[in-house]
């Protein structure tokens, strides 16, 4: 394997290696390591099939079938869509999903742990996914700031409307779908139990409102958290290549898609497996 950075901020790029074929324990171990040490690795110049992607995906945990099944794949449902291409008249994914800054299923009592995309067609810009090291943004708080956030908690919420900036989607949830998002309640600050690490755990797209509060004072709280997350110093934007695989560490960083953005004509689809995690602490 030959590791490079991604960024002097945080994530590793991994040339050399072959995520089709079947690695042994030491070399997923050590993957394994620098997936939580790194947050963010971009496996590069790869070829995975459908069932290849599952079965390395199911190596870091069980893998979530999302809510939104018009968008799973129709033989794979681990398999979420992302793609803004349409075939027969028919969308083969979610065009817009994920454009706004969140962490991956924070809306369920057991968020995700590692997503995974597997880039199929990449346009020759734009559709860049942008990253925020969340422990970064921890760190850099005062001690003030840091003794107040401690034991508070938030209601995540799927699909939170915003008003201010426009981060939303165009799916519309039917009935079933919304009644499996229930509001969910998670520390503002989490551990990574990996790690030992803690991080912010407040993301725009989700977090709605900090339990115990009055309402004022908690919109102040989360507003000051949702500006100082994403600082550019926290912050990296990812340009995919032909042939990427790229995850995520979901308890130490959130992200947003730019897929919305596209210019007509340039088109972005990619696999998504998403392994589940422990319920927050």
């Amino acid at each position: 394997m030959q590791i490079s950075p991604l960024s002097e901020r945080f994530g590793v790029a991994i040339d050399g290696i072959d995520l089709g074929s079947a690695l042994d324990p030491e070399a997923f171990d050590r993957l394994h390591r620098l997936f939580v040490d790194h947050k963010l690795v971009c496996f590069k110049n790869q070829s995975l099939s459908a069932e290849a992607q599952i079965a390395f995906s199911r190596r870091f945990g069980p893998l979530e079938v999302h809510i939104l099944s018009q968008y799973n794949h129709p033989e794979h449902p681990e398999i979420f869509r992302l793609s803004n291409r349409v075939v027969d008249g028919k969308p083969m994914g979610i065009s817009d999903g994920g454009s706004y800054w969140h962490s991956d299923l924070a809306f369920q009592e057991q968020p995700a742990k590692a997503t995974i995309l597997n880039a199929l067609e990449i346009p020759p810009e734009g559709g860049d996914t942008l990253f925020v090291n969340m422990e970064a943004a921890y760190e850099a708080l005062s001690d003030e700031w840091k003794q107040r956030l401690q034991g508070l908690q938030a209601v995540h919420r799927y699909r939170r409307k915003q008003t201010t900036d426009g981060q939303s989607t165009q799916v519309e949830l039917n009935d079933a779908q919304k009644n499996q998002t229930p509001d969910v309640v998670h520390p503002l600050i989490r551990t990574n139990p990996d790690t030992g690490r803690q991080s912010i755990f407040a993301h725009k797209g989700m977090t709605a409102e900090i339990v115990g509060l009055p309402r004022e004072e908690s919109d102040r709280i989360l507003n000051f958290l949702f500006e100082h997350t994403v600082q550019p110093q926290f912050r990296y934007d990812f340009r995919w290549s032909p042939g990427d695989v790229v995850m995520w560490d979901n308890r130490s960083t959130m992200h947003s898609a730019t897929t919305r953005d596209l210019p007509p004509g340039q088109y972005r689809s990619l696999y998504r497996t998403t392994v589940r995690g422990e319920r927050p602490i």
